[in-house]
Order: C-alpha cells, then structure tokens, then sequence
C-alpha cells in the first residue's frame, strides 16, 4: 500500500476564494473539523474530531504550519495517534493553479512515518476527497453557482 494520499479537483472559482477555505480557520471548520488554523510558518494548531479507538487515533491531528505561499502553495505536519504519546508523522500539502478561468487544487498527503496507521490511512484516503468535495459544495452554494465570490 502507497503511504501516500492524492487528489486534485477543479474550482470554478478564482484561487483567492479556494484560498480562503484553506486558511481561514471558521471557513476550514465548515468543511474538515474545528481548528485554531492560522496561516503563519510555525504556528503550532490543532485540528479535533473524535476519537476513533479503533484506528488507534485520540481526536486529535496536532499540526504545524511548514509553509505559505499565499493563493498557491499551503504545508503543514500532520500528526496524530492513540493518544499515549506515541504520533504517526505526515505531511499535507496543498498546491493551487489557475486553470481554465478556476483553480486547480492538488492535495498530496505524505510521510505517514510511525506504527499503527494503516487503517487511519485508508479512511482518510476516503475522507479527504469528501472534505475538498465539500469545498466546491460550500462554494457553489455560496455563488449560487456562478463563478464570482
């Protein structure tokens, strides 16, 4: 199994407005989880869920911002775990391109060094693409599908 997550998905919109469900954190809040997100190299943030026993995850993604560059380039560590102090590493990294009069984003999720995160791994395969999915949701139904913000 790859350990690493990608998707792309086109936006009609500009990249400012992608941008902003990326960065802000009440916006972020609207499509992934509550967070104290803020869009500054070394700001230490937290993302929370619930806990997922199961899968070895306590509710908790603890992250730190690795880099900005503003409307098209987002990265941030991703750790997370059972809770005990033991953390799977990761990184996710958001890529924007303008593209056919919208914006083109590209996720990749990579590293996933540590034990125990396979099943993690897999479910957020899944969830992701529903959480960048929901993003163009949120954003149509905030244009009405029209392609101004």
């Amino acid at each position: 199994m790859a350990k690493a997550i990608k998707h792309e998905l086109f936006y009609p919109h500009p990249a400012e407005v992608v941008w902003e469900y990326l960065t802000n954190p009440e916006l972020i809040s609207q499509w992934l989880m509550k967070n104290n997100f803020l869009p500054v190299v070394g700001h230490e943030f937290e993302f929370r869920s619930y806990a997922m026993p199961e899968m070895d995850f306590d509710g908790v993604f603890y992250c730190k911002v690795l880099e900005v560059v503003p409307f098209k380039k987002l990265s941030y560590s991703w750790k997370f775990g059972p809770g005990d102090g033991t953390l799977t590493s990761s990184v996710v990294n958001w890529t924007l391109s303008e593209k056919d009069g919208g914006t083109e984003l590209l996720l990749m999720h990579r590293g996933f060094e540590g034990s125990n995160f396979l099943a993690m791994l897999q479910s957020m395969e899944e969830g992701w693409l529903r959480h960048i999915q929901k993003i163009l949701q949120l954003l149509n139904e905030k244009t009405n599908g029209t392609t101004e913000a």
